[in-house]
């Protein structure tokens, strides 16, 4: 144990003999680490607050709306229009297999809301009550629709967060009625606000039974027909079977409107599954990147670590004669020099990973927007204590050879 101290003692020695040199090499590992960290970790944030932002949709939801296919086969100049309906959402219920939950909606957007203190315009849409268990609408007083609701073509209203304030100004909103368009509406439920900042378009949207929407409200500019749907939201039974769900529906809708569900730009549609993979494959990428760069600046360090200890074996050459002289070991000489070396490259990487956990820390709670602060990644930081090893390992081995196979006299002869 003492024999440890002694090396731990002439390592420092040996540091502050070479100050600035010192400083400057353990800076660079310090650095690599901690840039490291601290990327990684903001990528691992923005990847965070995107996931939030697709899980404040709703988890592995798919949206289908009306879309624009040929007007005769093989044709790619003459699109006629087509709009979904309720045999669409029938069929996609009775015969996708790989279709869990799904729901039609009916939408509009010029539809004026006023109570008895302020008015505010925002998106209405028409649901059946099984769409709060696919999409996420979390309730923040009141209730939210029911079958008797939809059956019954009940005037009841579910008001979004930003039309709550806007609408009742502080005041209690459950209870009150309102008027949309001039149409009497009684306010049984308030929603939760989703996200943050100066996105309002979730919290804008107010919900009504679906029966209800198409008596009053129903779809405009879709000709004569009386069962249009605006959008059909669908989910996968698992986030797997998200492909097959997609195809699934791409057949029926194809065979009701009479055209090739094989053509791709016969479909207005989104699958956030296929997007969250995406972005997630962009993370990835970077972080890869990230973690290569970081990798590097730990080599270059290591280099930087492997000349000052070669730089010790220099000056410490008659030292070294001397104790070989006077017993001392290859193997106690090689010791001592691989723990200086491991010693400088731990040291300046804990502290580089000490410095990127505390601006890490330091930031958990300030808002940045649609993004999550950067956070400490597990598998980085453990990659990052594998390579200071490996560092350390090339860091002390080579100069600590190059000083065990010194001869003891040519040492003790060397100026």
């Amino acid at each position: 144990m003492q024999q440890v101290f002694d090396i731990f003692a002439q390592t420092l020695k040996t540091l502050w003999a070479h100050k600035l040199r010192s400083f400057l090499t353990m800076f660079g590992i310090a650095w690599g680490v901690g840039s490291l960290l601290l990327l990684v970790g903001l990528g691992e944030g923005f990847r965070a607050g995107n996931r939030r932002q697709f899980d404040q949709i709703g988890e592995n939801v798919m949206f289908i709306w009306s879309g624009r296919a040929p007007a005769l086969e093989g044709s790619f100049t003459s699109l006629r229009q087509y709009y979904l309906n309720d045999r669409d959402y029938r069929d996609i219920v009775n015969e996708c297999p790989s279709v869990g939950k799904v729901t039609p909606v009916i939408q509009r957007s010029d539809i004026r809301a006023v109570s008895d203190f302020y008015q505010a315009a925002g998106q209405i849409i028409g649901v059946h009550p099984e769409f709060n268990q696919l999409r996420n609408m979390p309730l923040r007083d009141g209730r939210w629709i029911n079958e008797l609701d939809d059956a019954q073509r009940r005037n009841v209203i579910v008001i979004g967060d930003e039309v709550r304030r806007t609408l009742f100004l502080g005041r209690p909103a459950v209870g009150s009625t309102i008027l949309l368009n001039g149409i009497r509406f009684t306010v049984i439920g308030t929603l939760q606000r989703i996200g943050h900042g100066d996105d309002l378009s979730q919290n804008l949207k107010s919900v009504v039974p679906f029966y209800t929407m198409r008596e009053f409200f129903p779809p405009l500019n879709v000709g004569t027909a009386t069962d249009v749907i605006s959008v059909i939201d669908y989910q996968p039974k698992s986030r797997a079977l998200h492909q097959a769900a997609n195809e699934e529906v791409h057949r029926i809708i194809g065979r009701n409107h009479g055209f090739d569900p094989n053509n791709p730009d016969s479909f207005d549609e989104w699958d956030t599954v296929q997007t969250v993979d995406q972005v997630g494959k962009i993370f990835d990428a970077m972080n890869t990147f990230l973690g290569s760069v970081g990798l590097v600046t730990l080599t270059l360090g290591a280099i930087g670590i492997i000349n000052i200890m070669l730089v010790a074996v220099a000056d410490r050459t008659r030292e070294i004669g001397l104790r070989k002289a006077l017993g001392a070991t290859n193997r106690s000489i090689m010791f001592q020099f691989f723990v200086e070396g491991a010693f400088l490259t731990l040291l300046s990487g804990g502290a580089g990973i000490a410095v990127a956990a505390g601006i890490m820390s330091a930031l958990s709670g300030v808002n940045m927007g649609d993004f999550d602060p950067p956070k400490l990644v597990a598998s980085t930081a453990l990659l990052a204590v594998v390579s200071l090893a490996l560092a350390g390992v090339a860091a002390g081995l080579y100069p600590a050879r190059r000083a065990a196979l010194l001869e003891p006299v040519e040492a003790l002869r060397k100026e």
